[in-house]
């Protein structure tokens, strides 16, 4: 395989006083709600707000000095922009991104704010990896994708080895899945100190491709889907996380927009914590009821937390009766 537990433990060793160790945090509503013992590994108070940042530093670390001096461009609707621009700050990298034009508001001027360079595009008319692709060749810049690369696929898993080292054993652990980087990084992690937990991705209903070649064994697509969880509207898994997901993922679920939005205002209010719609993945399947968790023992990472409060407030109304609120 491409990632192995060791390459996690060596992303978690270099990350070591450069990204957060996130709290885990318990909730005796959730707990009550679900008759589990529920674990929450809170990314969004990771450095830039999500998970990416353990990827992207420790991608942009491992890079030679000729390719640092040079610079880096990566593509991304947010998260990944985010972390790529402030990692690339922290390392004297300079970094290029390309961006979609209705990227939420808060993602791209975050990124502007860490220093990078932010080239936009059409969603509808251009592919981001082929503007990527023209910039490295014309500038000799180094790509960093947002997903698949081993140094990526490693670096996000030292977030669910950082949970199963402080809670112990665990019997199920429930990761969002866009392109599957989290995932594959977190159930390599998990394959290395917990071999008895189950590991679940969990996918937007509307952009389900990884579940489907999961169920298939073969590669699927989407394309463009429309969900409101903007980090999960990649078009595929890839080549290294594919493989990955097969090798390592015990099962694949999908969760609605609805469920979704269900989740993020009960969290917010019982927990007092903002996630984003990507971010709530794992905890959607969890509080939807798609896995039996009775009497168990579950983590659940939260990707993120960079939501545009603006934008996403006319849809938290549609999730205040879900629970009996």
């Amino acid at each position: 395989m491409s990632v192995a537990f060791n390459a996690v433990e060596a992303a978690a060793a270099l990350l070591a006083g450069h990204a957060h160790r996130t709290p885990v945090l318990t909730s005796h509503a959730v707990d009550a709600r679900t008759r589990a013992s529920v674990f929450f590994k809170c990314e969004n108070f990771q450095r830039m707000g999500a998970f990416k940042f353990r990827g992207a530093y420790n991608a942009l670390a491992r890079l030679p000095d000729e390719a640092r001096r040079r610079g880096v461009v990566a593509y991304s609707s947010g998260n990944h922009a985010q972390a790529v621009a402030l990692a690339g700050r922290l390392l004297g990298i300079a970094a290029t991104i390309v961006m979609p034009t209705d990227a939420p508001r808060v993602k791209l001027e975050a990124t502007r704010g860490y220093g990078a360079r932010i080239v936009t595009y059409d969603r509808a008319t251009q592919k981001r990896e082929d503007i990527a692709a023209e910039l490295a060749a014309r500038e000799g810049l180094t790509t960093i994708p947002p997903f698949d690369h081993p140094d990526i696929i490693a670096g996000q898993g030292t977030a669910a080895l950082e949970l199963l080292r402080e809670t112990g054993p665990l019997d199920y652990l429930l990761v969002p899945c866009g392109g599957g980087g989290l995932l594959s990084g977190s159930a390599i992690a998990a394959s290395g100190c917990a071999p008895g937990i189950k590991v679940v991705g969990v996918e937007p209903a509307a952009g389900d491709d990884v579940t489907r070649s999961f169920r298939s064994g073969t590669l699927q697509t989407v394309d463009n889907p429309d969900t409101i969880a903007d980090g999960a509207r990649t078009q595929s898994a890839g080549k290294y996380t594919f493989p990955l997901i097969l090798s390592y993922v015990h099962d694949m679920l999908t969760v609605t927009d609805d469920e979704l939005l269900r989740t993020m205002f009960f969290l917010m209010e019982r927990m007092k914590f903002v996630l984003e719609p990507t971010g709530a993945l794992g905890a959607a399947a969890l509080l939807s009821g798609k896995v039996d968790v009775r009497g168990k023992r579950v983590g659940v990472i939260i990707s993120g937390g960079n939501v545009d409060l603006f934008a996403l407030a006319p849809h938290l109304a549609r999730g205040r009766s879900a629970y009996g609120e």
